[in-house]
C-alpha cells in the first residue's frame, strides 16, 4: 500500500475549483489502484506465467521483483524531480510508460522480455504515484483537503480484497485465449482514460521548487547497491551460488557503504541528514523492512502452496484468500476509523502479535492437514494474519514520521515507500530462495514442508519487529506537525 504517500507536503498552489479538484483525485485514484492490483494479480498468475514462458523458480521470482525493486529504487529520486520538471507532466509521462509497459507484458514473448518490461513498469509506476499525490494536496483548499483523503482507506482496502478475486476470475475466463496475459492487458484502456482525463484537468503549476537539486551521485550509488543485493539473492540459489554471487553482495554493501559517505559529504543529498539522527526513523527503517519483507513472502508462498502444492486453480486460489483480503480491509478501516487513535502504540503491537497468531495457524493448519487442506479450514488463519496486518498499515507512519519536521517529512515518506518496496522485493528474492530450496526435486516436491518453514520464518520475523515498537513514541501525531 501506499497511504504513506500522502504524508509529503509539496509547496502551496492556488487550488483548483472543487469539481474539478475532484477530477484530479479520480485520476489519481486509478493511478493507485492500477500500481496496488498490479501486484497483486502478478503474485496469482505467477504458476500461470511460469507454465506458459518456462524457466525455474527464478523466472518467477524475477517477475515479481523486478516490479517492486524498480518501483522502490525510483521512488527514490521521483519526489525531486517533480520539483525540476514539473509534477504534471511526470504525472503524464509516468502514467503513459506505465500504460505502455502492460502493453508489453501482456504481450510478452519470452520469460526475459516480460522480466524487462516489469522493470519499466515499476520505473514508471515509481514517477507516476508521487506526482499524484503532491498534485491531490495542492489542488483542494486545505477545508476540503481532508474529505478528499478520506476515501483512500476504503478504496485501498477494497483493492486489496478484489485484486486476488480479479486476477483469478480474469484467469479463469482466458478472454481470446489470452491466458495470464490479461491481467496486464487490462491496464490499457485503464491507462488510456486516466491520462486522457488527467492530461485536460491536471495543473500546469503544481508549486515545484525550481532550485531543488539531484544529487545523482548518491541516487547512482543506492540504485548500484539495491541491484547487486537483489541480484545474486534470485540467482544463486539456483545457479549453486557461484562466487561472483558472493562478489556482488559484497559490492552491494560496500556501495551502500559509499553512499552513506556521499550523502554526509554532498550538498543536495538524497536523504535528509537530519533524518537519522531521529530513533523513531531508524527503528522505523527496520520495522518497515521486516514487515514488509514477510509480508510479501507469505503471499507469494500461499500462492505457490495452493497452485503448485495441492493443484488448485487461479480462481479457487483467488476465492481463498478472500479472508486474509478481507481481514486486512476491515482491520485497516477499524485501525484508520478507531483503534489507533486510542490505543496508540499499542495498537502496532496488537497487530503484530494478530500476524504472529495467523502466521502460526497457517503454519500448524498445513502441518496438520497436509493435502486434505480446504478453502474453510485454511479461512480463520488467513483471516487472522490479514486483520494483523491490516492493523499496521495506516498508523505505522504517523509513529515513524510523528516527530519530523515539514522539511523532513516527504523525504522521510518516499525513503519509508521505498523501503517497503525494497524490502518487499528482497523478502519474495530471499524467502523464495528458502522455498524453493526446501522444495526440493521437481521428481518428489515438498511443498508443505517448504510452506510452514517459510510461515515459521515469517511468524519469526514479525515477533522481532513487534519487539522493536517499543522504540516507537506511545502516541502518534500527523507527520510534520
Amino acid at each position: 500500500m501506499t497511504t504513506e504517500l500522502s504524508s509529503l507536503e509539496p509547496p502551496r498552489a492556488a487550488p483548483l475549483p472543487l469539481g474539478r479538484a475532484w477530477l484530479v483525485l479520480v485520476v489519481v485514484v486509478v493511478a493507485e489502484l492500477m500500481d496496488l492490483i498490479d501486484t497483486s494479480v502478478a503474485n496469482l498468475a505467477g504458476p500461470s506465467i511460469r507454465a506458459d514462458l518456462g524457466g525455474g523458480p527464478m523466472t518467477l521470482q524475477w517477475v515479481l521483483s523486478a516490479y517492486t525493486a524498480a518501483f522502490a529504487l525510483g521512488l527514490i529520486t521521483s519526489g525531486r524531480l517533480g520539483d525540476l520538471l514539473g509534477r504534471r507532466r511526470l504525472f503524464l509521462i509516468g502514467m503513459a510508460g506505465f500504460t505502455a509497459a502492460s502493453l508489453a507484458c501482456g504481450l510478452a514473448p519470452s520469460a526475459g522480455f516480460l522480466i524487462a518490461a516489469r522493470v519499466f513498469q515499476g520505473l514508471f509506476g515509481s514517477v507516476m504515484i508521487p506526482q499524484g499525490m503532491a498534485l491531490v494536496k495542492i489542488v483542494f483548499p486545505p477545508q476540503h483537503l481532508r474529505k478528499a483523503l478520506m476515501p483512500f482507506g476504503p478504496i485501498m482496502g477494497l483493492a486489496t480484497v478484489a485484486g486476488p478475486i480479479l486476477a483469478g476470475w480474469l484467469l479463469h475466463l482466458d478472454l481470446f485465449g489470452s491466458q495470464w496475459r490479461s491481467i496486464f492487458l487490462i491496464n490499457v484502456p485503464f491507462g488510456l482514460a486516466a491520462g486522457a482525463l488527467a492530461w485536460f484537468v491536471l495543473p500546469r503549476h503544481s508549486g515545484e521548487d525550481r532550485r531543488a537539486r539531484l544529487d545523482l551521485r548518491g541516487a547512482g550509488l543506492l540504485t548500484a547497491g539495491s541491484a547487486l543485493l537483489i541480484v545474486p539473492l534470485i540467482q544463486g540459489r539456483e545457479l549453486g551460488w557461484p562466487a561472483w554471487t558472493y562478489v556482488m553482495i559484497a559490492a552491494g554493501l560496500a556501495a551502500f557503504g559509499l553512499f552513506v559517505v556521499s550523502e554526509r559529504r554532498s550538498s543536495h543529498p538524497v536523504i535528509t541528514p537530519s533524518l537519522f539522527r531521529k530513533r523513531s526513523f531508524l527503528v522505523g527503517l527496520l520495522i518497515t523492512g521486516g514487515f514488509y519483507a514477510a509480508l510479501s513472502a507469505f503471499v507469494l508462498v500461499v500462492n505457490l502452496l495452493l497452485q503448485s502444492g495441492l493443484g488448485w486453480t487461479p480462481l479457487q486460489t483467488g476465492f481463498a484468500l478472500i479472508p486474509w483480503a478481507a481481514g486486512t480491509a476491515v482491520a485497516t478501516l477499524v485501525s484508520g476509523a478507531v483503534l489507533a487513535e486510542k490505543l496508540g502504540r499499542a495498537n502496532l503491537f496488537l497487530g503484530l502479535a494478530v500476524a504472529v497468531a495467523g502466521l502460526l495457524g497457517l503454519w500448524w493448519s498445513a502441518a496438520h492437514w497436509g493435502e486434505a487442506l480446504t478453502v474453510w479450514n485454511l479461512a480463520p488463519a488467513l483471516f487472522v494474519t490479514g486483520a494483523g496486518s491490516g492493523l499496521l498499515f495506516i498508523p505505522l507512519f504517523d509513529f515513524i514520521l510523528g516527530d519530523a519536521n515539514t522539511e523532513e517529512v516527504g523525504t522521510g515518506a518516499g525513503l519509508l515507500n521505498a523501503a517497503q518496496q525494497f524490502a518487499g522485493a528482497l523478502g519474495v528474492a530471499a524467502l523464495g530462495t528458502v522455498f524453493f530450496a526446501r522444495v526440493g526435486a521437481p521428481a518428489n516436491p515438498s511443498y508443505f514442508a517448504a510452506a510452514e518453514l517459510v510461515f515459521a520464518i515469517c511468524a519469526g520475523i514479525y515477533f522481532l519487529v513487534l519487539l522493536l515498537v517499543g522504540l516507537l513514541p506511545k502516541h502518534s501525531q500527523p507527520a510534520g506537525h
